[in-house]
């Protein structure tokens, strides 16, 4: 999965629409491999992208929810964990190519 995709939802407050648009965009570029739209694809492009978030925004109000809404700091702070290790896991690897 692209990682500019982002889980969105069960968070408080509630991720917005724009925050939808903004993971179906990624979505659709990744599928279609295209950077940014030209006029001749623009269109369809773009219908998928508010088809997506329409679809995602009723999912969203469908799905019934298990435990405690996620918070976006914790999540947040979980990502910069993750991203030291990884960066951490890098380093030791490029060490060990060197020697």
């Amino acid at each position: 999965m692209c990682r500019n995709i982002k889980t969105l939802y069960h968070f408080e407050p509630p991720a917005t629409e724009d925050e939808v648009r903004a993971s179906a965009l990624q979505y659709v570029r990744k599928l279609t491999g295209l950077k940014s739209f030209s006029k001749a694809n623009r269109a369809a492009c773009e219908h998928a992208v508010e088809h997506i978030t329409e679809i995602t925004m009723e999912l969203f109000g469908q799905i019934e929810p298990h435990g405690p809404p996620r918070s976006r700091d914790v999540e947040r702070k979980k990502a910069i964990e993750r991203g030291k290790k990884r960066e951490e896991q890098l380093r030791a690897r490029v060490l060990r190519e060197m020697a």
